[in-house]
């Protein structure tokens, strides 16, 4: 498979509407063998991944969301809830062999939250460019309820949410003209 920059940065696109075409098992496997690759702090993981789909999930996913994103989520095939799990460092003796790195976490919530939301955002992060590798298109979103969130999707788990996004094959006709980004010197500086 070859891939361009443009079909992962510049031509893509986040989605408000969607195509009536299927997102498979097989893709949302292939999607989760890609990204698992992305690199994390002491190979940590944190993210956990619940891709919504059927009726009954997407009803209770639109209750927890802005009245904005409702359209967006019932149109797309799946929306991936992306999650944090707090207790990630009990997986480190298989994740991170070389050293005893779930000491350096247990019992410590600061490091547990800041390492848990930076590094499942970098996971959500290559789960949209996992996604447009495989030809699918995304729309992540803000504007949901958190606890609503947690309370439908990770009751009576360590797992919090973190953000949402939405897959599938985008409709054109949905898309917003491209936005304006901060050139070089607005937005990085060299030391």
């Amino acid at each position: 498979m070859t891939l361009t920059t443009a079909q992962l940065f510049t031509n893509a696109r986040s989605q408000n509407g969607y195509l009536p075409q299927p997102v498979s098992d097989a893709e949302l496997h292939a999607l989760y063998d890609l990204l698992k690759f992305g690199p994390t702090a002491a190979n940590a993981c944190p993210a956990r991944f619940t891709f919504v789909r059927t009726a009954d999930a997407k009803a209770r996913l639109v209750a927890c969301v802005s009245a904005a994103n409702v359209p967006k989520i019932e149109q797309a095939p799946v929306t991936v809830i992306v999650g944090m799990d707090l207790m990630f460092h009990d997986q480190l003796p298989k994740l991170f062999p070389h050293a005893d790195a779930r000491a350096w976490f247990a019992g410590k919530d600061a490091a547990i939250q800041e390492t848990a939301m930076r590094n499942s955002s970098l996971q959500g992060g290559y789960l949209i460019i996992a996604a447009r590798a495989l030809g699918l298109d995304c729309g992540p979103m803000s504007g949901f309820d958190a606890a609503k969130l947690d309370a439908a999707f990770w009751a009576g788990t360590t797992v919090k949410t973190n953000f949402i996004c939405t897959l599938g094959h985008g409709d054109p006709a949905k898309v917003f003209a491209r936005s304006p980004r901060l050139d070089f010197d607005q937005a990085c500086s060299l030391a």
